[in-house]
């Protein structure tokens, strides 16, 4: 007769390849008695994260379309509702939780979640567990229930119930680190799931070693993480925690952290379209056209100026644009090369001024002149330094791994030390196929943002790949320079011109705030 027998891993490559493996599925929660939803043991038997197989792609299925209806953003707001209010982190999260998914009563059901949380993670909850679990059935599905209509209602309580234990958990560990120590970092150091279990449902092979079916398998993920940047706390590919943003949302709202208007566009659960400007009647054109917020961009300002891009030649005439963007009512972002300066506290007061200038965020790349890349420690520090002189400016820490061809095997390693640093998301021009977008937005505890690329996913599908922000860098400047040209080569060759141009007075338009004099709107004395 065979013993099965515990394989403990507690090596980072270890454990991202046990992670890997279908092989290796949760532990089965056994047999139920009694009728369906009236119990913990039902509701073990009958969520996602008890299943493999095809019972677990359904059951999956179900929950992402339960968050599928929220933005992060709504989340933190209502978690931030509750952030003072009454009962342990555990009810609020709930309660949070099940006001957002328009559940009734979300007081009563953050109470009857948290009796039935500890049974369902293993503890014995007894007969009031199981009571609290068919009154909570009772609430969310009135009336009599076929198996599909039990089955979507123990995957809603299926998710309230690990986001009572989770995501409490994390806000008491990153309110336990300390005010201004990022949530990445703790997600390394003191992550929520310290410990995963996993059960060999056929025999498979793991960093050389033999598994045999009916094996068990213990990852130790606090071990694994030390001196590796990149969490695995939300898991790994191909089986990635879909609530992963919206659990972060629910910390940093439940610890009262704030969110700006311009990082809540990062956190909507889509991708959006962030337009690059040059002046000021380019971002006020982009914001009139209805564009939430504008970038800038570095070519366009350095060009204007008959300087290179990426020389750290344009300083101060990055800060001039700055004032001038500031004097309109949108939101925009500055793309300030790498600081321009190795020194962190020096790129710190030029961030300060930028924030002072009107900017609600900053591009910061590691990319140099020379076509290499700044060490790494030394980015995380600029990032350091910009968020505690600045915490409310939105820090973009982009790497240029992908833009330079260099290290691309190292990109998640270095935006996850930027994380830990502070950034607020993460920039990787260049990076265009589906694959590494996937893998990477895996990995990432802030939003991404690539560099759109006209032979590469659209928005939407960039958005379902995890992308959370699209930028156009010096698309639209180059775009403009190539149509003055057009329209100039036309006229001289007696071609038609392309129409639509915006009229004089149009543009005069988007001048901010009311002035006096001149300035006609007849495009006769078009300046």
């Amino acid at each position: 007769m065979s013993h099965a027998t515990t394989h403990e891993f507690s090596q980072y490559a270890e454990v991202l390849a046990a992670l890997a493996d279908l092989a290796l599925v949760p532990p089965g929660p056994g047999p139920f008695e009694g009728p369906p939803g009236a119990s913990v043991a039902w509701l073990r038997a009958t969520v996602a994260r008890f299943a493999s197989g095809e019972p677990h792609r359904r059951r999956r299925a179900l929950v992402e379309a339960e968050l599928a209806r929220l933005a992060p953003a709504d989340l933190h707001r209502a978690a931030s509702a509750s952030a003072s209010g009454e009962g342990d982190p555990r009810t609020r999260v709930v309660r949070g939780l099940a006001a957002a998914l328009d559940m009734p009563e979300p007081e009563r059901v953050a109470r009857e979640v948290a009796v039935v949380a500890d049974a369902y993670f293993g503890e014995d909850g007894g007969a009031e567990a199981d009571r609290a679990v068919a009154r909570l059935v009772d609430l969310l599905a009135p009336g009599p229930a076929d198996e599909a209509g039990l089955e979507a209602v123990a995957n809603r309580i299926g998710l309230l119930a690990q986001a009572c234990a989770a995501t409490a958990e994390l806000a008491g560990s990153v309110a336990a680190a300390g005010p201004g120590v990022p949530t990445a970092r703790v997600l390394r150091d003191d992550p929520p799931v310290r410990v995963m279990r996993r059960v060999a449902a056929r025999a498979t092979r793991i960093a050389g070693r033999e598994i045999a079916e009916g094996d068990a398998v213990v990852l130790d993920l606090v071990a694994a993480q030390q001196g590796h940047a990149a969490p695995l706390t939300f898991g790994a590919p191909p089986r990635v925690c879909p609530g992963r943003a919206h659990a972060l949302a629910l910390t940093e709202g439940l610890l009262g952290r704030p969110m700006t208007p311009f990082a809540r566009l990062h956190h909507q659960g889509r991708a959006f379209l962030l337009p690059n400007a040059w002046d000021y009647a380019s971002a006020a054109a982009l914001a009139a056209e209805g564009f939430g917020a504008v970038g800038t961009t570095s070519l366009g300002v350095a060009a204007g100026l008959g300087l290179p891009d990426g020389a750290a030649a344009t300083k101060e005439a990055t800060v001039d644009l700055a004032r001038r963007l500031g004097r309109g009512p949108f939101l925009f972002s500055v793309d300030a090369e790498g600081g321009f300066s190795d020194d962190p506290a020096e790129v710190a007061v030029f961030a300060r001024r930028l924030y002072e200038a009107g900017a609600a965020g900053i591009n910061l790349e590691d990319g140099r002149a020379d076509g290499t890349l700044a060490p790494v420690e030394l980015h995380a520090a600029k990032i350091a330094a910009v968020k505690e002189a600045v915490p409310g400016l939105f820090v973009n820490a982009r790497t240029d791994t992908y833009w330079l061809g260099l290290d691309r095997e190292r990109t998640a390693g270095r935006l996850a030390v930027y994380e830990q640093a502070g950034a607020d998301g993460v920039f990787v021009p260049g990076l265009a196929d589906r694959a590494g977008i996937a893998a990477l937005t895996a990995a990432l505890v802030t939003p991404l943002n690539v560099l759109y690329n006209p032979a590469g996913p659209g928005i939407a599908e960039l958005g379902a790949l995890g992308v959370r922000r699209v930028s156009l860098g010096s698309l639209l400047y180059r775009e403009a320079l190539t149509g003055a040209v057009s329209a100039a080569a036309a006229i001289r060759d007696g071609a038609p011109v392309r129409g639509g141009a915006l009229a004089y007075a149009e543009v005069q338009a988007l001048a901010p705030g009311d002035r006096s004099g001149g300035g006609g709107g007849d495009d006769v004395h078009d300046g």
